[in-house]
Parts: structure tokens; sequence; C-alpha cells
């Protein structure tokens, strides 16, 4: 978009036009939360969990830059960005009403692999929204704003089996596929809260209407997959300092988390319930547990997300990034060694500020570097080094699972921990424009 000034909005204009968010974050939430253990329901060995995770990564590289590209090169009667969305939002809510219904585990892993592809069509193109509806001085409401979402909707995903458990239903009932009745419902609503969500925000914020200028830029663009594809390798070769100084924390910080996401249940029913068979009560016990726990870190990411609007504005989000990084990382590494659960929330403190500013911070140092006109590959582009640093977890860490961390996955959680570290000291040498 041009840098012409573009009307000021409220805060719940901005709460508005994200809350599509929340139904995209809602079924990250899932996936976080219990593909590990409808994996492991469906007969998977520990070793291999994160090649079954992969489809994730793999169409995230594949669509985030050519999606992005192709949104900044989009002109129709709804807009730039929201064909994506929409698109994107029902092939999700589809995937998710079937999910929990996988006969197999080659089902699954295929499902995830559609699933993880709707995401992006819908993730991508929504970045670039919030960058052209916005001026530069409302960027860390307005990615913050997503973060608080995010926070709220993966709260929720999180603990929605632990409330369909409080609220009477039998947490050990299972259905032909061995996966928990309270896992099918919890599916059930996040592929409606996928596609209301989004629709709500592309009906209450609709885009800005491109100027003539625009208009005629997109137009003399040169059109097809061959031009996406030599925009994205242009745009890669033309990626200011700043970005390419954040893919050094990124490659850290994401390998890092996909450690913690994969192996938090199989830590917890080793830690707490010393059991690592799936068809066990302490196992589904675990699951409920990380639930609780995944719940809690997500709503210190809901509340977060505000108070780091204020912190970021006075230190910079290079700084409060950096020290939420650390807190994570130092949480991470005694995680595993707590059998106490009521202790187990006191290192989710530290991972929910990590969440928030995860989800918001990074976005606000891009934002100041790249050009308005390229938002939309840059984003693609920019996401790509989140799903690149999870390929290489995925591909890696069952080399050396057995060798070097003894078949435990409560020394992956402690290597999460370390790699978050890592990632903090590498924000310090990002240069911004603060």
């Amino acid at each position: 978009m041009s840098t012409h000034l573009k009307p000021h909005l409220s805060f719940w204009q901005i709460l508005s036009m994200n809350f599509g968010f929340f139904g995209i974050q809602y079924s990250f939430g899932l996936q976080q939360a219990n593909m590990s253990p409808i994996y492991k329901y469906l007969g998977a060995d520990e070793a291999s969990l994160p090649l079954l995770w992969l489809a994730g990564p793999m169409t995230g590289l594949l669509v985030q830059p050519i999606i992005g590209a192709m949104s900044d090169r989009t002109i129709s009667k709804w807009g730039r960005r929201t064909p994506y969305f929409m698109v994107g939002a029902i092939l999700c809510s589809i995937c998710l009403l079937f999910m929990p219904y996988s006969p197999t585990l080659w089902f699954a892993a295929s499902l995830l692999w559609i699933l993880d592809a709707a995401n992006n069509v819908t993730m991508e193109p929504y970045r670039a929204y919030v960058s052209d509806r916005l001026n530069t001085n409302q960027h860390s409401l307005g990615f913050l704003t997503q973060s608080a979402f995010t926070g709220l909707a993966q709260t929720l995903a999180y603990l929605t089996p632990s409330l369909l458990f409080w609220f009477g239903l039998n947490k050990d009932a299972v259905n032909d596929s061995n996966i928990p009745h309270i896992t099918v419902i919890a599916f059930l609503i996040g592929s409606v809260l996928s596609f209301t969500t989004v629709w709500w925000s592309v009906h209450s914020t609709p885009e800005l209407p491109l100027t003539n200028q625009e208009r005629e830029a997109i137009l003399a663009k040169p059109t097809g997959i061959r031009a996406t594809l030599a925009e994205i390798v242009e745009a890669v070769r033309e990626m200011p300092q700043a970005m390419r100084q954040l893919w050094w924390m990124k490659l850290f910080q994401w390998y890092g988390m996909m450690c913690y996401w994969i192996y938090i249940v199989p830590s917890l029913a080793r830690a707490v319930f010393d059991t690592s068979d799936a068809s066990s009560q302490g196992f589904r016990d675990a699951g409920l547990l990380n639930g609780q726990i995944g719940g809690f870190y997500n709503f210190v990411a809901f509340i977060a997300a505000f108070s780091l609007i204020p912190l970021t504005k006075r230190f910079g989000p290079k700084i409060v990034h950096t020290v939420c990084l650390t807190l994570a990382g130092v949480g991470m590494w005694f995680l595993p060694t707590l059998q106490d659960k009521a202790l187990l929330f006191i290192p989710m403190v530290g991972i929910g500020l990590a969440w928030a500013s995860i989800m918001g911070n990074p976005y606000i140092m891009l934002a100041r570097s790249i050009p308005p006109e390229r938002a939309g590959v840059y984003m693609g582009i920019f996401n790509m080094f989140i799903v690149l640093p999870m390929i290489v977890q995925m591909l890696t860490l069952p080399l050396y699972y057995d060798s070097l961390l003894g078949s435990d996955p409560r020394h992956v959680i402690q290597l999460a921990g370390c790699f978050l570290c890592i990632a903090a000291a590498l924000t310090l040498r990002v240069k911004t424009n603060d």
C-alpha cells in the first residue's frame, strides 16, 4: 500500500479487524495441544513424532511466500487480502471437522497437511492486512492485538477438553480411533470458530480501496506464477538488513518452540505420571494437564500482549523480546524437574510472556524495515523464517533423540529452553529503527 495517511482506527475497531485471528489461532492451539496425543493414540512412536508434524512447516514453506506475493498483486471487488482470508477459513473449518475422526495415522497426517495449508492461506494476507490498514504509529497496537487474540484463543483451545470434563463429560470415553470424545468436541468447536470469526473481521472492517496510483502499479506488474516466483526471488535478494538478522533469532526461537509443543505431553507423562504408554489413564491425564498449563500460559500471553504495548513503545521491541525469551528459556529448563502439578504453573508465566512477544514484537521490527508496497511478500518470506527452523527441527531431532537425549522427552524440553536463551541473545544483534 502507499504511504498516504490512512484513517485512524479506534481501539475497538482494531479489536474487530483482528477478531479473525481468534479463530485462526484457536485452530493452531488445537494442533499444538492435541496432534502429538492423537498421533500416539493412532500408534505412533515418540521418535517419529517430529516427522509427523512436518506437514505444517512444509506447507508453510510453499504457501506463505506465494500467497503473500499473490495478495500484493490481487485486485478484486472484495479487496486484495479478503479472498484469501475466506477461502483459507472455509478449508480450515472442513479439516477441523474431520480431524478427530481420523481412522489411521496416515489419514491424520495427510489431513494436517491440508489444515496447515489452509491456515497459511489465511494467515499471511492477514498479517499484511494489518500493515495495509494501519498507520505506522498504530502498528504496535495492531500486531500486539493479534498477539492478544492468539493468547485468548489458544487459552480456550488448550482448556476446552478440561472444561468439557469439568462440565461432566467422561474423559476416558473414546471413539473408534481411540481419540477421546472431549477432543472430538473441541475440534468441532474449532471448525465453527475458524470461519465465523474471519467472516466477522471482513464484514466489520473492510479493506481500504486502492488508490488509482496503487491500482496502476499493480496492473503494471507481470502476472502468472513465474512472475510471482520472480517477485519472491527479487524480494529475498533485496531483503532489508534487519530482516536478515531476525532470521538467526527465529532459527533458535522456533526450533525451541517446536521441541516444546511436540514433546510436552510425553514429558509430563514421564515426569508427573511415570508413564509412556499412550493407552494408559496417566497419559490421558497428562494430555489434560497440558491443556491446563497450556491454557494458563496462553492466558498470560493474552494479558501480557496488552501490557507489552507501553513497554514496547518505551524500550523498543528488541529489548522486550529479549527479556521475554530469556524468561521462557529458564522456565523450560526447570519444567521437567517438577512433579508437583501446582509448581508447573510457575514456568508457564515466562512461556506466556514469550508467546505474547513472539506473536507481536518480531512483526513490529519487521514492519519498520520493509517497503509497504511489498508487505504481503515480505510477511510471507518472514514466516518462512518460522517454518524453515521447524523443518530443521523435525528432520534433525529424530537423528539424536536416542543417542544424545536418551529417548527421554524431558530432555527435549530442556533443550528447548537452551535454544530460547540463545534466541534471546541473538535478538540483541538486530538493528531496528526504534
